[in-house]
């Protein structure tokens, strides 16, 4: 058993992620909720740097695609206190570090957040 304290944080304070997780394959999300609810638990890196971290390596690893964590990050990151220019501005700093290429289709994922959040408040 872990001897770090583990406490409410972007995973286990949230049931829809951990849902979905359990959705793919039970065992497996249970594995993925304990794996990671412990690293997010860790007390030194507040939870908006570990999601600004998360996204960050979404797009070194190429998992922006359908499909992959890129948008469940996203959502973390906004649940954490994020704001959609503060993405941004990650991105634009993820182009010069990681690649142009890499960083496009995030910034196209982006704007249909911005899109859809426009929408919503009219």
């Amino acid at each position: 058993m872990s001897s770090i304290p583990i406490e409410k944080n972007a995973v286990l304070g949230d049931e829809e992620l951990q849902a979905a997780l359990k959705s793919i394959s039970q065992r497996w999300g249970d594995f993925c909720i304990r794996s990671a609810g412990e690293v997010w638990g860790l007390p030194l890196i507040d939870q908006k740097t570990k999601a600004l971290i998360t996204i960050a390596i979404d797009i070194v690893c190429g998992n922006v695609n359908a499909g992959g964590p890129y948008k469940t990050h996203v959502d973390m990151a906004l649940k954490q206190g994020m704001t959609l220019a503060e993405l941004e501005e990650l991105l634009l700093f993820m182009s010069v570090y990681a690649g142009f290429n890499k960083v496009a289709s995030s910034l196209g994922i982006l704007q249909e957040l911005r899109e859809q959040e426009l929408e919503a408040t009219g």
